[in-house]
């Protein structure tokens, strides 16, 4: 089966849902599944679930530099090496090799779970968002996407993503914002919006 390119994208809710929906899916149909989340930290309700169901490996997000605009000039640059870092890891777990080609059957260790590489589904969770802040090169992601192996999904979410990035998608889903509790001063809530 062709592997086709997912973009979740835009200011309304719903984009990393979608994305682990698609995640539990494809697990659920025996997929192996490779998922990598940007400008987040693992304090999100679905992260402890993912890390427990087979066929998912959740690469987790060792630092936490928290908002982009917070950030100074010095932590922007040890952000983007790390997140570019995570990019790089995420691609040649999933099997998307820097030739395109599909990595062998191999394992590494993270913790007590046994990371495969080679993956039918790659959830790059905020990329887009991170490529929009600086933190990972518009031109390297777009190199990796040409260059994926024929049979890899990939899904990446994100507010802002370019028109060359759009370009790329198959499927393009705008999440618009029309109402949100916050308006009304309702804070973010666990389990619903992390």
């Amino acid at each position: 089966m062709k592997g086709l390119i997912h973009i979740y994208c835009g200011d309304g809710k719903g984009k990393t849902t979608a994305a682990i929906g698609l995640a539990v899916r494809a697990a659920g149909r025996g997929k192996r599944v490779v998922i990598a989340r940007f400008l987040k930290n693992d304090d999100s309700g679905e992260v402890g679930v993912l890390e427990r169901v087979p066929g998912i490996t959740l690469i987790p997000c060792r630092k936490s530099f928290g908002f982009t605009w917070n950030m100074t000039e010095k932590e922007r640059q040890e952000a983007g090496a790390y997140y570019e870092a995570l990019l790089e890891e995420a691609w040649e777990l999933a099997g998307g090799m820097p030739g395109g080609e599909r990595a062998g059957e191999g394992a590494e260790k993270n913790g007590n779970k046994s990371r495969e590489k080679g993956a039918d589904l790659l959830v790059l969770d905020e990329a887009l968002g991170a490529c929009s802040a600086g933190m990972i090169r518009e031109e390297r992601l777009l190199k990796l996407l040409d260059e994926k192996p024929e049979g890899l999904e990939v899904v990446l979410t994100g507010r802002s993503p370019s028109e060359e990035l759009l370009a790329r998608g198959d499927y393009v889903t705008r999440m618009e914002a029309v109402r949100h509790p916050y308006e009304k001063g309702i804070g973010a809530r666990a389990g619903v919006e992390y």
